[in-house]
């Protein structure tokens, strides 16, 4: 080889350690025994970073995303409503002059008819489908439109409000469907890839990381519910509530659901886990049952603490700085029955420590129903175990 030949050589070689000609560098001039693994010996994680050849037929060219896409999406549906609001038409005529003139034939309210757009996913083959509550409220029935263009009517078998969930039921068979996966194996920087028909733009993709978990409903900004959501950076808007979020394999972990309407940037979804757990009591009974105790309560802090000696109003006194309080026992309820007081400091639920109000309400609604639930308590300066048989929530607890 010349001594110019071998200047450019390691010229060559030397642009290879770098940007723009690292291509170039590692693909003619680094040893074979340097040559980088092929992605079959790459761990299976950051396999989808790689591209595949361009001579490989169209089916086998898609990244990990269009992959899970690719799978889900015929799963994947829409969701049409349409509901009857009242218009008060008389609100114009209530001045005392337009009484005068009408009396007692005033003109009647009227209906207007309000539609909306979500979207949902097949659970099972013969029709059965999952969205969120919020996107049916107030419809019976509903539109559902898959993928291929086909539309169904289905049937609300049940909604609840409180996780956000709601069951419906299409007539048909051989269906896709989707592969559900496990939220509480999720780890914060996962990819999370998102399927719906925001603003009623059909069959939208959007891609991000899992960005927290275990968020409590009143950190969202949502305290009435009963979920501890998954958060992302995938963008979530109108029309999304009620799809799947994904993992980077294709499988459902969680229910998109947009309930920030102020959220720029964080979109938050329901475990999937959660949203099993209550559709299959939705499509059983159309129903939920949610555990309940019959207590205010609220996290323990130094403030809190000196807030509540220096109540005049409050006749108990608090010693601890921290744990749950128990504020006020409602009448007859599960917790006045198994002898739980106000002032009482909650330190463990079912068996394991609380720190706070909303792990208090996690453990009682894993719980079930008319089962005992151990409950330990500090009650003037001792520890006491009371059982404790949750109820059924209230109908008007929902309202």
């Amino acid at each position: 080889m010349s001594l110019s030949l071998k200047r450019l050589t390691l010229y060559l070689t030397l642009l290879g350690l770098g940007g723009g000609a690292g291509m170039l560098g590692s693909r003619y001039l680094i040893p074979e025994q340097q040559v980088v693994s092929p992605p079959e010996a790459i761990p299976a994680v950051l396999k989808p970073l790689y591209p595949r050849s361009s001579n490989s037929p169209p089916e086998e060219n898609l990244n990990f995303i269009a992959e899970a896409v690719e799978q889900v999406g015929p799963a994947v549906v829409r969701i049409d409503t349409t509901r009857q609001v009242s218009k008060d038409a008389t609100e114009p005529f209530s001045h005392p002059f337009f009484r005068r003139f009408f009396g007692e034939e005033m003109p009647l309210p009227k209906q207007r008819v309000e539609q909306g757009t979500g979207s949902g996913f097949i659970l099972s083959s013969d029709g059965r489908v999952i969205t969120n509550a919020h996107v049916v409220e107030g419809s019976d029935l509903v539109k559902v439109r898959l993928k291929d263009g086909r539309t169904f009517e289905g049937r609300v078998v049940g909604r609840d409000p409180f996780t956000d969930i709601a069951a419906i039921e299409i007539d048909a068979d051989d269906l896709p469907t989707v592969r559900l996966g496990k939220a509480e194996s999720l780890i914060p920087g996962e990819w999370a890839i998102a399927i719906g028909n925001p603003l009623g733009l059909d069959n939208t993709v959007t891609v991000g990381i899992i960005s927290a978990l275990d968020r409590s409903s009143s950190q969202v900004g949502v305290s009435e519910k009963r979920v501890r959501f998954i958060q992302t950076d995938a963008a979530i808007n109108p029309g999304n509530s009620g799809g799947p979020l994904l993992n980077a394999n294709g499988e459902v972990i969680g229910i998109n659901t947009a309930i920030r309407a102020n959220a720029q940037g964080l979109g938050f979804a329901i475990p999937v886990e959660t949203a099993e757990r209550i559709a299959n009591q939705l499509f059983t009974i159309g129903q939920v049952e949610h555990p309940y105790l019959g207590i205010r309560m609220m996290t323990l802090t130094p403030e809190l603490r000196k807030e509540i000696n220096q109540d005049n109003d409050v006749d108990f006194k608090v010693r601890q700085n921290r744990g749950v309080i128990i504020i006020d026992v409602i009448r007859n309820s599960p917790a006045q029955k198994a002898g739980l007081q106000a002032g009482d400091i909650i330190q463990k639920v079912g068996g394991k420590p609380v720190e706070n109000a909303a792990q208090v309400q996690a453990r009682v609604e894993a719980s079930e129903v008319g089962a005992y639930l151990e409950i330990e308590v500090i009650r003037q300066d001792r520890n006491q175990i009371l059982l404790v048989r949750p109820g059924s929530l209230p109908i008007k607890e929902l309202q």
